[in-house]
């Protein structure tokens, strides 16, 4: 049977297990495969009985790297790059889908998935685009653990150099270097879309319409503020970040993921 992989990771007490949840919910419903979800943690309590789980390790490497990303001021970023380790998940087969916890899917995710294969795969970071550079944004990316098991190599021969480099940026690091070597592809841009540069209609429209989805939009970053949390309720951090209650937010991120799973997991 064809199965679909999609993983996570959660550490630190930022996001609750109903992020993870709610993300588990929101892949299975829009993946045509069966789904396989795993998430590396610390702390499992509160995660669906079907999520895989993956220990959050203590890499040989932790104290340089965090040495290193003390002085960039992004303290913990780059741990995401365990994800890439060879042999993490040992009968996995194929690509897989990764996902930070600050996002919302909304629809059918199998192009992402099988996206330029054989690739690594990231939407271009909005802002760092509007600064003419290639970084790509690290909220959805696409790899395949058989193929690109180099991602957490580099890493590991040289952390300090590897985090100077990169400037503290996970995401940074994973789409130079990928396209360094190659194998990097933008993922769709109407896609995989942002809240805050997407969604967000210009005063004053903002203080009379809630946010717009984006038609094609299959997955939504909440990246800054507003977070998702605040996205439902309605935000105001400024003129500009003034949002209403967004009604689609809480029916993809909350509602469904609770008639999906129940109230328990939702």
């Amino acid at each position: 049977m064809a199965m679909a992989n999609v993983i996570c990771i959660k550490w630190g007490s930022l996001f609750g297990p109903e992020y993870v949840n709610r993300l588990y919910s929101g892949a299975r419903r829009n993946l045509t495969d069966e789904v396989r979800f795993f998430c590396m943690t610390e702390d499992a309590e509160g995660l669906h009985p079907d999520i895989e789980l993956l220990d959050l390790p203590r890499e040989p490497y932790l104290e340089k790297m965090d040495a290193a990303l003390s002085v960039a001021n992004r303290q913990g970023a780059m741990r995401k790059v365990s994800l890439f380790r060879p042999g993490l998940i040992p009968d996995l087969e194929g690509p897989i889908l990764g996902f930070d916890l600050d996002v919302v899917i909304t629809g059918n995710l199998d192009d992402l998935l099988f996206f330029e294969p054989g690739k690594v795969a990231m939407r271009a970071d909005w802002v760092e685009a509007r600064r003419g550079r290639k970084t790509g944004h690290g909220s959805v990316f696409r790899y395949d653990p058989a193929l690109h098991g180099w991602l957490y190599d580099t890493l590991a021969a040289d952390p300090t150099g590897e985090v100077e480099k990169a400037r503290g940026s996970e995401q940074r690091y994973t789409s130079i270097i990928a396209q360094e070597r190659g194998e990097f592809a933008y993922l769709p841009p109407d896609q995989v879309v942002s809240f805050k540069h997407g969604c967000l209609h210009l005063p004053p429209m903002n203080y009379v319409r809630e946010p717009r989805l984006p038609e094609a939009a299959r997955v939504v970053c909440f990246h800054g503020r507003p977070k998702m949390s605040e996205a439902v309720e309605g935000y105001h951090g400024s003129v500009i970040r003034h949002t209403l209650p967004c009604s689609w937010l809480r029916e993809h991120w909350i509602e469904r993921a609770r008639e999906d799973l129940g109230p328990d997991w939702g």
